[in-house]
């Protein structure tokens, strides 16, 4: 059994300077002991404001932003020019403050070079190969989903029949209804999985994952090493709290 641990916060802006205090020292302790660290980035709005403040805050630590390879957990099966990809929200914060080398950077493949979300699936499995991520990053979301892992739905329910590292996504619950997705067996495989939630609309799936609901997809997932979860007090509204008297 990995070790699984719950960090909470009382807002969103506390978790986010926690958040990216510790991954950036992290990724440098990590660098101490290995030439390259996989890191797998993950979308969403709550992240926003992690990547804005690790890009200031790994300024203050020893990690090399050249030794670091850069990959997603999910995307937008959009054209490349769209603004709202994952990959292009991110690296347009961490890109502000850190020489992001583009050579180490994966996005996922978009509808322009691709014919379908199963064909860029398909050529990102075959880029990513045997790697496993040092670190994968998680947002969930208020129906539980994980990546573009989806509660009651197709997604969900083809993770026990493939052996795959990504599979494409055709009718997503949210828009657009097309996405590229790891799946669980890429994820799993990760050494450590940090996933992070903030606002009361995630407190209800937060308590089912945390039991590890079967049906919810953020319950499913898990670091081989590590499961860390960054979530305000909002988010963990549902969980037993205890005071300690000293």
């Amino acid at each position: 059994m990995s070790l699984e641990r719950v960090f909470r916060y009382r807002s969103l802006d506390e978790l986010a300077t926690s958040m990216a205090g510790r991954l950036a020292s992290r990724l440098a302790q990590l660098q101490a002991s290995q030439d390259v660290v996989h890191l797998a980035l993950t979308g969403g709005a709550t992240v926003q404001p992690v990547y804005a403040a690790f890009g200031n805050l790994a300024q203050a630590t020893s990690l090399d932003p050249a030794r670091l390879e850069l990959w997603w957990s999910s995307e937008r099966y959009v054209p490349t020019t769209d603004l709202q990809r994952n990959s292009t929200r991110a690296l347009t914060q961490l890109a502000r403050t850190l020489p992001i080398v583009s050579s180490r950077v994966h996005p996922m493949p978009s509808s322009t070079g691709t014919s379908d979300p199963d064909e860029a699936a398909f050529v990102y499995a075959e880029e990513l190969g045997d790697v496993t991520f040092d670190i994968c990053l998680l947002g969930i979301g208020t129906d539980g989903h994980v990546a573009s892992i989806y509660p009651d739905h197709q997604s969900l329910r083809m993770q026990s029949d493939t052996t795959l590292s990504a599979i494409g996504v055709t009718d997503a619950p949210v828009e657009p209804p097309e996405r590229v997705t790891l799946t669980l067996n890429a994820i799993n495989r990760s050494s450590e999985v940090w996933l992070l939630a903030a606002g009361s609309d995630k407190a209800d799936a937060i308590g089912r994952a945390l039991r590890h609901d079967q049906g919810t997809p953020a319950g499913l997932v898990h670091g081989a090493e590590a499961t860390y979860w960054f979530l305000d007090r909002d988010a963990a509204a549902q969980l037993p709290y205890y005071r300690c008297r000293f």
